[in-house]
């Protein structure tokens, strides 16, 4: 195990638990703005490793680096044989909620002039932007690397340049092989196609970007076709005599397609993009993790055989904080350019951000949207009431939905379990 690959391991998670921080520090900064107290800011969960109290804030940081929540005194209305004074206790967070779930609810000391403070008697679009502000800080985040990606750094792009001539036409499915006396040469070859070649035109089409020159050449086997290539300081026009070739669907990477074929690859280069390319990228990556989330049943079925079978891993599946942290240090001890590096660090911490974030708004508790329901309920409620001219209906009690906490909750640790171990004993690699 080199020392990049362990350096890449720590600064990754580091990178994943100052997000965790950061989605609390949301949470914390608009309870702390609607007047509410919060007793507690911790990163982590179970014992505590360090912590100190600033102002009626303890901040600290706990030995499970799994998680984090804050506290906040009556995240729950009180129960009818409540204690005067008395609320139960409750935190953001899932693993945290579970564990005050078991011991009860346990009930939390409201002290003077605190009467006011407590996260249950607010506005409901108060409790819904305290709720939404911890999920909004990673998509923000999402948002932020991307966009540094995008279009600080560049994204990876092919160009009509060729990079390298193949000699011979392999087959899709005996790709890897060398050639032999009994291949074919590549029309490439044949045209006498060099490295250094700038694609000017093709059939007549003038080329500006590899993705077009691609579907041109994949529409066009068993014609012989007009190109023309730049090469040194002149244009030249040569006929290029297309086959076609079993070769891997751009639309779907498990099937292959018999399509016109060239025998060519071309350069690539990092080119900065505008805004128009990060939102582009954040709604392709809002779809892929919605999609995620509705096939996550059947995505976990998978992690299931391939940890205890030797089935292959997903690579597309669902990796929990072992497997994302062992990828970054592959990121780091792989042979790229440092710049490629960072690139792909950003852009992974980016879509692991945005995964909790969206993960966290799923309408059921014991997450943050389960509380952002809760509270559109009561908004919802209180405007009927009102314009049937009924009494306030009151606060809506999160904590009838217990026994669905619970096994969501039981859901989230089996889940997370599954994926720890999965990841230790057959993780997902970046070179298969």
């Amino acid at each position: 195990m080199s020392l990049l690959f362990v350096v890449g391991i720590v600064v990754f998670f580091f990178g994943l638990l100052a997000s965790i921080a950061l989605h609390e520090l949301g949470h914390m900064s608009f309870a702390k703005l609607f007047g509410v107290r919060v007793p507690q800011y911790m990163v982590g969960f179970g014992p505590t490793m360090w912590s100190r109290n600033k102002g009626e804030t303890e901040y600290g940081v706990k030995w499970i680096p799994l998680g984090g929540y804050i506290r906040m005194i009556g995240m729950l209305p009180p129960r009818r044989d409540d204690a005067p004074g008395k609320l139960r206790g409750s935190s953001t967070g899932p693993f945290q909620s579970l564990i005050e779930s078991a011991r009860g609810a346990a009930l939390e000391e409201v002290g003077p002039g605190d009467e006011d403070r407590v996260f249950y008697r607010k506005k409901w679009w108060q409790k819904v932007i305290i709720m939404f502000a911890g999920p909004f800080m990673n998509l923000v985040l999402a948002f932020l690397f991307i966009s540094i990606v995008v279009m600080g750094i560049g994204v990876a792009t092919y160009k009509p340049t060729i990079g390298a001539v193949s000699k011979c036409a392999i087959p899709a499915a005996q790709a890897g092989r060398d050639c032999t006396a009994s291949d074919p040469m590549t029309p490439a070859v044949r045209a006498g196609l060099k490295p250094g070649d700038r694609i000017v035109s093709y059939e007549g089409q003038k080329i500006k970007s590899y993705e077009k020159l691609q579907e041109l050449i994949r529409a066009s086997g068993g014609r012989t076709v007009a190109m023309v290539v730049h090469r040194g300081d002149q244009d030249l026009t040569l006929s290029v005599p297309v086959t076609t070739n079993q070769m891997q669907s751009l639309t779907d990477p498990d099937k292959t397609e018999k399509v016109g074929f060239l025998g060519i690859t071309p350069t690539s280069g990092r080119e900065r993009q505008g805004p128009g390319t990060v939102v582009s990228a954040m709604s392709d990556l809002t779809t892929r993790t919605v999609g995620s989330l509705l096939n996550m049943p059947k995505k976990m079925v998978g992690v299931w055989n391939a940890a205890f079978s030797d089935r292959k891993r997903d690579p597309n599946g669902p990796i929990g904080v072992v497997g994302a942290s062992r990828i970054g240090g592959e990121i780091a001890a792989s042979h790229e350019p440092g710049l490629d590096k960072l690139a792909f660090f950003l852009m992974m911490l980016g879509t692991v951000n945005f995964a909790i974030g969206m993960f966290n708004l799923v309408p059921l508790l014991p997450l943050d949207g389960g509380h952002i329901a809760g509270a559109l309920w009561e908004g919802l409620k209180r405007l009927l009431a009102k314009v049937a001219r009924r009494p306030d209906p009151g606060h809506v009690d999160v904590a009838k939905a217990l026994p669905l906490t619970y096994a969501m909750a039981a859901v989230i640790i089996t889940m997370g379990a599954l994926l720890i171990y999965a990841d230790l004993v057959n993780p997902v690699r970046l070179n298969g």
